[in-house]
């Protein structure tokens, strides 16, 4: 569970860096959810500088290497401005946010996730 944005704090850094080492591993991550602040690290509209690490786009490069669920809240996405499809549509927004890989789900997939894993690890507070 990641619940700090990309650039606030290390949190966002260190939970991909853990996910990465623990895949390349060989270990199983059953999915990564992202609670709170830590939804902004699935808005597309992150344009970092040039000379800058672009976290949101690492996540999503390491979803499609692991086909890795990547889930943003709904709740706390929406509190931040950040939507695919059909939120933007259901809600009449004339565009959707969401960056590639990442998808849209409530906190049940945190729960599920929690009852099916050995470990839940959190990053941020």
């Amino acid at each position: 569970m990641v619940n700090e944005g990309p650039y606030t704090h290390q949190a966002s850094d260190t939970a991909y860096q853990f996910t990465r080492a623990a895949l390349a591993a060989g270990h199983k991550i059953i999915r990564v959810f992202f609670y709170h602040d830590g939804v902004n690290n699935g808005t597309r509209m992150t344009t970092p500088p040039q000379d800058d690490r672009h976290i949101v786009e690492r996540w999503s490069e390491l979803g499609n290497d692991y086909n890795l669920d990547l889930v943003v809240c709904v709740a706390a996405a929406q509190r931040r401005g950040i939507l695919d499809r059909d939120e933007a549509k259901r809600h009449g927004k004339d565009g959707d946010n969401l960056a590639s890989g990442f998808r849209i789900s409530g906190l049940g997939q945190l729960i599920e996730a929690g009852i099916e894993a050995d470990r839940l690890v959190a990053f941020g507070g």
